[in-house]
């Protein structure tokens, strides 16, 4: 198997950000640094909140901002550098904060709103580095998570249907080439291992219509239902958990256990 690692991205906010990155500091059971550490409550009170920033048990999907069921996000983005969250749209800065400072948390809401006012309120912006906002977190089976998607596969579903299918929008952590498209399903339950960093295959990703939103637009196809027509289920990619501590760089072999 010569599969290798083509781009790593971290996202700093659920649901929202996509940072591309060289090279990715990994913990055992956590996952990768700085990956889904913030996200924004939806329509809570911050008592229930903060409940939820604490508390990955009490964690429920629709408790929060997503793609989803808040599709104007998507033309946002967030970068975390220096320990400083900033809101982009269309490449300029708009906000800048401290993540700590309650205030100016609140700035930063309070901005998105009025950019985007169909928003459901109240928001919060909630921040947990030690159990990040993953969508297996607030899942039936808890665990932290990443992802990893083969590019084949995704160049395979473009083919049948005829249409560009951008990578950014199933927002991986991990996006690899060299092996043949959907080859990556028979890894369900194995091991791998990257530059001597192991990973547990959790399972296939199941998607959702977020798949639909054209990158850095609020624009809607019909992917999630093609992806259907096509291959009889909704799922593409893979869920991976940290088996011990190390570093991933872009160009890194992969390799079966």
């Amino acid at each position: 198997m010569s599969c290798k690692i083509k781009s790593i991205h971290y996202f700093p906010v659920k649901s929202v950000s996509f940072q591309n990155i060289e090279t990715s500091n990994i913990k055992k059971n956590l996952g990768m640094a700085n990956d889904r550490i913030f996200a924004f409550s939806r329509g809570i009170d911050v008592k229930k909140s903060k409940l939820l920033e604490s508390d990955p048990n009490q964690r429920k999907l629709n408790n929060f901002l997503t793609l989803k069921n808040s599709p104007a996000l998507n033309k946002y983005n967030f970068s975390y550098k220096d320990k400083k969250l900033t809101l982009i749209h269309k490449g300029k800065e708009l906000v800048t904060i401290s993540p700590n400072n309650e205030e100016e948390r609140l700035s930063l809401t309070n901005k998105l709103v009025d950019l985007e006012s169909s928003l459901i309120q109240p928001i919060y912006l909630l921040k947990n580095k030690d159990f990040p906002f993953y969508d297996t977190s607030h899942s039936n089976k808890i665990f932290n998570s990443m992802s990893l998607i083969n590019l084949k596969s995704i160049k395979d579903f473009e083919s049948k249907i005829n249409q560009t299918v951008e990578f950014e929008r199933f927002r991986a952590n991990f996006y690899v080439d060299g092996i043949d498209a959907w080859q990556e399903r028979e890894w369900i339950n194995k091991i791998i291992k990257i530059n001597n960093v192991s990973f547990k295959v959790e399972k296939n990703i199941p998607r959702c219509v977020a798949i639909n939103l054209k990158p850095t637009t609020d624009e809607k196809t019909n992917l999630l239902n093609s992806l259907k027509d096509q291959y009889d289920h909704f799922e593409l990619g893979l869920y991976l958990t940290a088996l011990n501590d190390g570093e991933i760089n872009v160009g890194d072999a992969v390799n079966l256990s």
